[in-house]
């Protein structure tokens, strides 16, 4: 019997058109069974000879996996990011590898807006305090008086430009691969951005040419008190290196929606000003359904093509 295999930590297959049109056609649905992201030995595992078709979240889809998965013949990400995946070797092995840039855009983005009030604010800090039974007067800063660097121009970058606009900020932009930004948007290179930003937001995909592009250097080259914010990836920024800046007070906070090794039980939990959050970036209910639907229907369109 063909089988795909939904590897995401939730998914509603009941309310998915295209899923429901799959049973019917005979395919068994087979669920994660650890409800968490899984390791390579686990997905093996999972990705038996019956096995047509994944639903994948960010478990690493190594070459080892893939060489595994002797019938899979489509990859649909129910997500933006494709640095879990070998795209090589999945390319050698025929299997096609597709994604859901547009639905979790806007999520993402939101949340990187609450992300940066929260760090401007000492929205984490000032709770943490009342709930101590303190008060304090703590002072801020406006987003309307900050320059906001955004590394990365893709779905969620352009959609971070708008929103800060609407909150009256002056926008700078980083994106080796753009030539036209969008109107009210000044772009530099990286090394501009860095010395000019107040705060800083990743917004790019994690690769190896990538790996700690947010390193102690960087750190150095930014301006005395700027914040840091990453939504986008793990591994894109050196984790001790953000600790030291911020115990230095180099930068005056840090918000991350993302790790290199998750969940996270790092250092940085030892520092007041940075806000944490367990990569929850694409899940608001809206944005989360469209994206199950995105990622069910390119599953589907995947396999008709294969067939």
């Amino acid at each position: 019997m063909k089988k795909l295999v939904i590897t995401t930590s939730s998914f509603d297959i009941d309310n998915n058109p295209h899923i429901q049109h799959l049973l019917q056609k005979g395919i068994q649905v087979v669920s994660n069974p650890h409800k968490r992201r899984l390791t390579e030995d686990e997905a093996i595992v999972l990705l038996d000879d019956e096995i047509v078709g994944m639903i994948a979240g960010v478990e690493p889809l190594t070459e080892r996996v893939l060489q595994s998965a002797k019938s899979l013949k489509v990859i649909s990400r129910c997500g933006t990011g494709m640095d879990s995946v070998d795209l090589v070797a999945a390319k050698q092995q025929g299997i096609a590898v597709l994604n859901t840039p547009e639905a979790p855009a806007q999520a993402v983005a939101e949340l990187t807006m609450g992300l940066m009030l929260a760090a401007l604010r000492k929205v984490c800090q000032t709770d943490r305090s009342v709930r101590k039974g303190e008060w304090p007067r703590t002072q801020g800063h406006l987003l309307a008086a900050q320059t906001v660097g955004i590394i990365g121009l893709g779905h969620i970058g352009r959609r971070v430009a708008s929103l800060c606009h609407a909150f009256e900020a002056n926008v700078i932009a980083h994106d080796p691969y753009v030539d036209q930004a969008p109107t009210g948007v000044t772009l530099m290179t990286l090394e501009q951005l860095l010395a000019t930003a107040d705060i800083i937001s990743l917004h790019i995909p994690y690769g190896p040419d990538l790996h700690h592009l947010l390193d102690a250097q960087a750190f150095t080259n930014m301006k005395t008190g700027a914040i840091v914010i990453n939504a986008a990836r793990g591994g894109l920024i050196d984790e001790q290196a953000l600790k030291d800046a911020l115990n230095t007070n180099k930068l005056s906070a840090a918000a991350l929606d993302a790790f290199e090794q998750e969940p996270y039980h790092g250092p940085l939990l030892e520092c007041d000003n940075i806000v944490l959050s367990s990569h929850v970036g694409s899940l608001a209910k809206e944005a989360r359904q469209n994206m199950e639907i995105e990622a069910a229907e390119n599953l589907l369109q995947g396999l008709i093509k294969q067939d």
